[in-house]
């Protein structure tokens, strides 16, 4: 009763147009209420999940990402990365690919992402002849990158929500988020080969690759401070997340000069409202899982998924068939947070690694930053190319179909995931 009742509630709203938060909330309120539970407890425990030392790097994170936007490094990472690209067909969005997989590995955020590659590369690429469609689809998908790549705000959510190492989680996410971005550049290889996108590339040039080089050394370095400090256990994924703070204070104010204080204002609004945003999403999805849990919902599922079929590789075609389908519709941060008190005891039963499941898991749903409706992506790239989203849908499908297929080898191979934490000790 109490499960119909929660869902009833939770689908009707959403249907309605409700927004997530106040749907997870509402429905949870609802099931309390009618059950007649004292509510003070459901308020403490889903205080108890915002409390928590690990999710301090979530806006530590966002500000860095923010900072380092201001400072001018992702200006300098973009065009270290179309310098690379060199003479490779369709250079431009291989180098675009690149940029979102380096500002990816500093803001962990896919729409942040998005929305700093896209400003330099979109322009670019349809001066060079790619049209608007394309360069809006391949800077959207490879905005999601950011969310694999660490450090990661979903890796961050899955850890604290899963009780997992969040930096065995970033270790994890490292193969993945390169094969992806290998995945792509090939899909983009293919494309500009088949519609004559830049063929010829812009071919290598040493004196401005060492250029590129030399005025990016301090872009380039961030990634390797952060990780390097991280992987070396010289200090934990939240201690990183206010080095990269200052790394960035000190590079944008002493090294580039291109701080301003009206950057760091704008900086500081956005990191605020996309953590408060963040933090009452975990507030109400805490509360929806406890209901879930207390009413047996994910035994339930368990016990049907494994009525179904008890091999292991089908069980996944389901999982990634399912996340696909809700990454559609609902935010990245909000179904880690509905999906894995569900899933995540199923796999276990069933022999998967949480780690193992947690990257496929997010993989699964960042591909929902490139598909509609919701995807976020799609709408930030849609506004800086002025296209519609269903003519950048349409060019996606190629990017979106490589991300799939590297999404189901993750789940099928799980040591590509799993051989680094376990070679570095975690």
């Amino acid at each position: 009763m109490a499960a119909t009742v929660l869902f009833s509630i939770f689908g009707g709203l959403l249907l309605f147009g409700a927004p997530i938060v106040v749907a997870l909330g509402v429905a949870s309120m609802a099931v309390y209420l009618l059950s007649g539970d004292d509510i003070s407890s459901l308020i403490e425990l889903a205080f108890s999940a915002i409390n928590s030392f690990p999710l301090m790097a979530l806006p530590s994170f966002i500000l860095a990402g923010a900072l380092m936007g201001d400072a001018g490094i992702a200006r300098r990472l973009i065009y270290i990365a179309e310098e690379l690209a060199g003479p490779a067909a369709g250079g431009l969005g291989a180098a675009a690919v690149m940029a979102c997989m380096f500002f990816g590995a500093i803001s962990g955020s896919g729409p942040a992402t998005t929305a700093a590659v896209g400003m330099l590369v979109i322009p670019a690429m349809i001066e060079r002849g790619y049209g608007r469609s394309y360069p809006a689809a391949i800077t959207a998908t490879a905005g999601g990158l950011g969310v694999v790549i660490p450090p990661s705000m979903p890796l961050v959510i899955y850890g604290v929500t899963a009780n997992e190492s969040i930096s065995a989680l970033f270790m994890a996410g490292v193969i993945p988020g390169i094969m992806l971005g290998g995945g792509l550049m090939i899909a983009n290889y293919i494309t500009a080969k088949r519609n004559g996108y830049q063929i010829e590339g812009t071919g290598y040039n040493g004196k401005r690759v060492y250029k590129a080089l030399k005025d990016g050394f301090w872009s380039l370095m961030a990634p390797v401070v952060i990780l390097g400090g991280i992987y070396s256990g010289l200090f934990t994924p939240t201690e990183a997340a206010v080095v990269s703070i200052f790394y960035a204070l000190f590079v944008g104010i002493f090294i580039h000069k291109e701080s301003s204080l009206r950057g760091l204002n704008e900086a500081f609004q956005n990191t605020t409202w996309l953590t408060g945003r963040v933090l009452i999403i975990m507030f109400t999805a805490t509360a929806f899982g406890r209901i879930l849990v207390e009413n047996h919902i994910p035994a339930m599922i368990a016990q049907g998924i494994l009525q179904i079929t008890d091999s292991l590789w089908l069980i996944w075609v389901l999982v990634i068939g399912f996340l696909l389908f809700v990454g559609m519709f609902i935010e990245i941060l909000a179904t880690i947070m509905i999906v894995t008190p569900v899933l995540l005891p199923v796999m276990v039963s069933l022999g998967v690694d949480p780690v193992h499941f947690g990257i496929v898991l997010v993989v699964s749903l960042g591909i929902g930053f490139s598909t509609p409706p919701l995807g976020e992506n799609m709408f930030i790239s849609s506004s800086i190319a002025n296209v519609s989203i269903e003519r950048i849908s349409v060019r996606a499908l190629p990017l979106v179909g490589s991300m799939i297929v590297i999404a189901f080898l993750l789940a099928f191979f799980p040591q590509i995931t799993l051989w680094l934490p376990e070679k570095l000790g975690f």
